[in-house]
Protein backbone atom coordinates (compact mmCIF):
# COMPACT_ATOMS: atom_id res chain seq x y z
CA UNK A 1 0.00 0.00 0.00
CA UNK A 2 1.24 3.41 -0.57
CA UNK A 3 2.52 6.42 2.05
CA UNK A 4 0.96 8.93 -0.24
CA UNK A 5 -2.46 10.22 1.14
CA UNK A 6 -5.06 9.40 -1.69
CA UNK A 7 -6.89 13.21 -1.99
CA UNK A 8 -3.44 15.01 -2.81
CA UNK A 9 -3.83 17.11 -5.95
CA UNK A 10 -0.72 15.83 -8.24
CA UNK A 11 1.13 18.49 -10.22
CA UNK A 12 3.55 17.44 -12.95
CA UNK A 13 6.05 20.03 -14.11
CA UNK A 14 6.84 20.48 -17.46
CA UNK A 15 9.19 23.49 -17.38
CA UNK A 16 12.61 24.21 -19.83
CA UNK A 17 14.25 25.82 -17.55
CA UNK A 18 15.84 23.96 -15.12
CA UNK A 19 16.30 26.55 -12.39
CA UNK A 20 12.82 27.23 -12.47
CA UNK A 21 11.94 24.11 -12.26
CA UNK A 22 13.46 23.40 -9.35
CA UNK A 23 12.21 26.42 -7.61
CA UNK A 24 8.62 25.78 -8.17
CA UNK A 25 9.32 21.96 -7.06
CA UNK A 26 10.37 23.29 -3.86
CA UNK A 27 7.43 25.67 -3.42
CA UNK A 28 4.86 23.40 -4.69
CA UNK A 29 6.81 20.73 -2.47
CA UNK A 30 5.89 22.25 0.86
CA UNK A 31 2.27 22.99 0.15
CA UNK A 32 -0.16 21.05 2.59
CA UNK A 33 -2.51 19.18 -0.39
CA UNK A 34 -0.10 18.93 -3.02
CA UNK A 35 2.20 16.49 -4.11
CA UNK A 36 4.96 16.68 -7.17
CA UNK A 37 4.09 13.67 -9.72
CA UNK A 38 7.10 11.02 -9.67
CA UNK A 39 8.01 10.01 -13.17
CA UNK A 40 5.89 8.11 -15.42
CA UNK A 41 2.75 8.70 -12.48
CA UNK A 42 -0.88 10.00 -13.87
CA UNK A 43 -1.21 13.91 -12.45
CA UNK A 44 -4.11 15.49 -11.44
CA UNK A 45 -2.72 19.28 -13.10
CA UNK A 46 0.28 20.25 -14.29
CA UNK A 47 2.57 23.25 -14.58
CA UNK A 48 4.34 24.09 -17.92
CA UNK A 49 6.62 26.46 -18.80
CA UNK A 50 8.20 26.32 -22.24
CA UNK A 51 10.98 28.05 -23.75
CA UNK A 52 9.48 30.55 -26.00
CA UNK A 53 12.16 30.59 -28.43
CA UNK A 54 12.38 26.58 -28.74
CA UNK A 55 8.25 26.14 -28.51
CA UNK A 56 8.03 28.71 -31.16
CA UNK A 57 4.55 30.38 -31.87
CA UNK A 58 2.74 27.06 -30.69
CA UNK A 59 0.78 25.08 -32.72
CA UNK A 60 -0.05 27.24 -35.56
CA UNK A 61 1.35 29.04 -38.50
CA UNK A 62 0.84 32.89 -39.39
CA UNK A 63 1.00 34.18 -42.76
CA UNK A 64 3.24 37.67 -43.07
CA UNK A 65 0.06 38.89 -44.03
CA UNK A 66 -2.01 37.90 -40.76
CA UNK A 67 0.87 39.32 -38.99
CA UNK A 68 0.35 42.88 -40.58
CA UNK A 69 -3.33 42.40 -39.34
CA UNK A 70 -2.85 40.98 -36.12
CA UNK A 71 -0.61 44.44 -35.53
CA UNK A 72 -3.10 46.21 -36.67
CA UNK A 73 -5.98 44.75 -34.66
CA UNK A 74 -3.26 45.24 -30.93
CA UNK A 75 -3.55 49.22 -32.26
CA UNK A 76 -7.84 48.74 -32.17
CA UNK A 77 -8.29 49.19 -35.80
CA UNK A 78 -11.05 48.27 -37.14
CA UNK A 79 -12.04 46.07 -40.72
CA UNK A 80 -12.22 48.91 -42.68
CA UNK A 81 -9.37 50.50 -41.06
CA UNK A 82 -7.25 47.31 -41.20
CA UNK A 83 -8.42 47.28 -45.44
CA UNK A 84 -7.20 50.92 -45.88
CA UNK A 85 -4.38 50.82 -44.14
CA UNK A 86 -3.19 47.70 -46.07
CA UNK A 87 -4.44 48.15 -49.50
CA UNK A 88 -6.60 45.15 -49.58
CA UNK A 89 -10.93 44.99 -48.96
CA UNK A 90 -12.96 44.78 -46.39
CA UNK A 91 -13.80 41.56 -47.09
CA UNK A 92 -10.11 40.26 -47.23
CA UNK A 93 -9.78 42.01 -43.76
CA UNK A 94 -12.64 40.36 -42.63
CA UNK A 95 -11.37 37.27 -44.23
CA UNK A 96 -7.70 37.29 -42.26
CA UNK A 97 -9.00 38.43 -39.09
CA UNK A 98 -11.40 35.16 -39.31
CA UNK A 99 -7.81 33.16 -39.54
CA UNK A 100 -6.78 34.56 -36.94
CA UNK A 101 -9.32 34.26 -34.76
CA UNK A 102 -9.03 30.64 -35.73
CA UNK A 103 -5.84 30.11 -35.43
CA UNK A 104 -5.45 31.67 -31.99
CA UNK A 105 -8.49 29.68 -30.51
CA UNK A 106 -9.82 33.05 -29.92
CA UNK A 107 -13.79 34.59 -28.78
CA UNK A 108 -13.01 38.35 -30.17
CA UNK A 109 -10.25 40.65 -31.65
CA UNK A 110 -9.46 41.40 -28.21
CA UNK A 111 -8.81 38.39 -27.28
CA UNK A 112 -6.99 37.40 -30.36
CA UNK A 113 -4.17 40.13 -29.75
CA UNK A 114 -4.36 38.71 -25.70
CA UNK A 115 -3.72 35.43 -26.83
CA UNK A 116 -0.69 36.69 -29.33
CA UNK A 117 0.71 38.25 -26.62
CA UNK A 118 0.87 35.72 -24.18
CA UNK A 119 2.44 33.19 -27.10
CA UNK A 120 5.17 35.42 -27.78
CA UNK A 121 3.68 36.41 -31.25
CA UNK A 122 3.52 40.02 -30.82
CA UNK A 123 4.44 42.60 -28.41
CA UNK A 124 2.12 45.33 -26.64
Amino acid sequence: MSDKPANDIVIALEVDDAVLADRLATLLGGVAGLRLAAPGEQATAAVVARNREAAGAGDFELTPRELDVLALLAEGASNKMIAQRLGISVHTAKFHVGSLLDKLDATGRTDAVAHAARRGVINL
